[in-house]
């Protein structure tokens, strides 16, 4: 965690002074004192001016200096703890507390008892900070190499091999998607498109300001405005250059979004989200977001990526500043990473130009306070010191990134009907996950990044308590409860493993004694057809319009709309009564007859499912290929009224239907 936040320190450096530095330099040696046991050495040579700190800093201090020995196959043990020199103990100016630190040079060593005969090097890294009077740069964490001299000699620290300069390779994954669309169909309810926009907004927005309460952005807030604020010559100058710092933040990840919608096409990104390789490939991406939250490990950009930046940033003015800001989104990616990489994920599913407004939303909350605190450096004194909350922000953020995970593992069962993870299942994960997030919360249990807890804050315990009661609110859903504070996100009623309810009194053959042929109940036990020409058929005899429902398995504004404004008492009646529903699954995998396939006018794709025959049906006649997608014809299919998309506003969607039936009826 404070190795984020150090390297951060080090844009702020980069820029006041117009060149990189590296003000320390390590060297490794190794001493034999007996058969089996061994002195590891590290020195630390420190450039004039600088200082290094020790290993036993205060929280809310400076980055101490850390040592990690590898020792994967257990071939050696450490006897006590890494030693350090005596150094200089001072109450720094920078962080106003009692600080050990070295000057010129320092050493550390280890000692270490061999079980093994046959180690020749012991690789180690060690992650450190250096400031001057006035300044700080972040950690270089850096790989270091202790070779072990020949069993048969003893060998002191000035015959040993000193010092390797290594760098570490490290691998970038990209993931690339499995489909571009060929079409861009517009979306005929552009009201509803908005009101989904805004909310996309509203959730980034949210999201950002969660990133900016991470152990790798939070720290910066202070020393960003510090540095414009006093290296500018006037206050108004200051101001401007933060300013436009923020605005740059800005930029950038807006033209991320840009990108990804450029890439994948405004509308094909929607159908990605009914996509099985998709939500299994953003399951495991997630999981190990949530991983790396809860502190096993941390996800880094490549070294190289982030110095090539640096140096750009030494040129000073506009573009200096611009790429200031490009570092800040590089270093900080351990924590913004995952939650960049979800919401593109959220947004795909809208498709459009939500990545877009996603990622303004998600960097207007990263940019405004360097800009707000820069135009009030006074406010500065009311923000609350870096400290063990950071982490606790970062592990509570973890918990949901793994809880969202299982979203779309379950898009792609529900995709693929095969039953694995029924809503008990999936309540069941969730009140595990949630149920443990609470006791994490009330303290009972600590992860690896986490300070020592003496007391629980009124605000943890408040929001352990709200988390506690969310998870009892779960339970009852393992036996039939709607649970509507979550509608879409669970797998629906039908998908259960008591579709009817808990200890339902209705025979298997009493249900379909009351169905048509074709037909089964949907949501809300409403009578459905997933056949268009029977649904049709039936509407005929029964002399009734119908509803075509465009929806998906793995859609969840479908969900949304079936279980919180079609169970309202009056639209229930108006859909059980008054019209036919045919829902058409557009995520149906299930292959047509080789006889029945087709190439499709309108995409030039080939049409081997139910699925896409639906979806090909909605693009051709409506122009529109987002579900939920609402459409009341007549017995000719003839359009009674316009398409409707997601509306949750209950009385407005009632008031669509009864318009549709008027019309039918005149």
């Amino acid at each position: 965690m404070k190795k984020f936040i150090i390297t951060l320190l080090l844009l702020v450096s980069c820029n006041m002074f117009g060149q990189m530095y590296n003000p320390v330099k390590w060297t490794t040696s190794v001493e034999k004192i007996s058969d089996k046991e061994y002195v590891l050495k590290a020195e630390a040579a420190i450039q004039s001016g600088w200082h290094l700190y020790g290993q036993y800093i205060e929280e809310g201090g400076p980055s101490a200096t850390a040592f990690s020995f590898k020792n994967p196959k257990n071939n050696f043990e450490l006897t006590g703890k890494t030693t350090e020199g005596k150094g200089h103990e001072v109450v720094d100016k920078i962080f106003n507390m009692k600080i050990k630190y070295f000057e010129d040079k320092a050493l550390f060593t280890q000692k270490i008892k061999f079980k093994s005969d046959q180690i020749t090097n012991i690789a180690a890294e060690v992650g450190f900070m250096v400031c001057d009077d006035s300044n700080c740069l972040p950690p270089s964490s850096e790989e270091l190499s202790f070779k072990i001299p020949n069993s048969k000699k003893l060998a002191s620290a000035e015959e040993i091999a000193i010092v390797k300069d290594s760098a570490v390779a490290e691998e970038k994954t990209t993931v690339k998607a499995t489909e571009k669309a060929e079409t861009q169909i517009e979306n005929p309810t552009k009201k509803k498109d908005t009101r989904g926009l805004i909310s996309i907004f509203v959730i980034a927005f949210l999201s950002g300001f969660a990133a900016l309460l991470t152990p790798c952005v939070f720290p910066m807030i202070p020393m960003t405005v510090s540095y414009f604020t006093k290296q500018s010559k006037t206050k108004a100058a200051g101001i401007r250059n933060a300013l436009i710092y923020g605005f740059s933040i800005i930029i950038i990840y807006v033209l991320l979004g840009s990108i990804v919608t450029a890439v994948f096409g405004a509308d094909s990104l929607n159908a990605l989200s009914t996509n099985v390789w998709f939500n299994l490939i953003f399951f495991i991406l997630l999981v190990v977001f949530a991983v790396s939250f809860l502190g096993a490990f941390e996800i880094m950009l490549p070294n190289a990526l982030a110095n090539k930046v640096d140096s750009q940033a030494d040129r000073g003015g506009l573009v200096g500043i611009f790429f200031m800001a490009l570092a800040l989104a590089i270093v900080s990616f351990s924590c913004t990473g995952p939650i960049v990489g979800t919401l593109l994920v959220e947004a795909a599913s809208k498709g459009g130009i939500a990545p877009i407004v996603g990622m303004l939303g998600f960097s207007t909350a990263i940019a405004l306070p360097f800009s707000l605190f820069a135009a009030f450096p006074g406010w500065l004194n009311a923000l609350p010191k870096s400290g063990g909350w950071l982490n606790t922000v970062k592990v509570v953020l973890g918990f949901l990134e793994l809880a969202l995970a299982f979203k779309f593992l379950s898009n792609a069962d529900l995709v693929l009907q095969l039953h694995w993870l029924e809503r008990e299942v999936f309540l069941t994960i969730w009140i595990a996950v949630f149920g443990t997030l609470a006791f994490y919360l009330f303290g009972k249990i600590t992860l690896p990044h986490d300070s020592p807890l003496n007391h629980i804050s009124v605000g943890r315990l408040g929001f352990g308590l709200i988390v506690l009661s969310f998870t009892i609110y779960l339970i009852p859903g393992l036996w039939g409860a709607p649970l509507k504070l979550i509608s879409g996100f669970a797998p629906p009623m039908q998908y259960s493993e008591s579709p009817d309810g808990f200890g339902a009194s209705k025979s298997v053959s009493e249900v379909k004694s009351a169905l048509p042929e074709g037909a089964e109940f949907g949501p809300q036990n409403i009578i459905t057809f997933h056949d268009y020409n029977k649904g049709m058929e039936f509407a005929k005899k029964n002399k009734k319009p119908v509803l075509l429902d465009f929806t998906g398995y793995a859609c969840v504004n479908c969900r949304k709309m079936e279980e919180l404004v079609w169970s309202d008492p009056k639209v229930l009646g108006v859909l059980k009564n008054e019209v036919v529903l045919i829902s058409l699954y557009v995520d149906d995998k299930n292959e047509l007859p080789e006889n029945e396939q087709y190439v499709s006018e309108t995409t030039g794709k080939k049409i081997k499912t139910v699925g896409n025959k639906w979806s090909d049906l909605q693009i051709k006649t409506y122009k529109a290929n987002a579900q939920p997608f609402y459409v009341i014809v007549d017995q000719n299919s003839v359009n009674l009224t316009e398409p409707s998309a997601y509306n949750p506003d209950i009385e407005d969607y009632y008031n669509w239907l009864n318009t549709g039936i008027k019309n039918f009826k005149s």
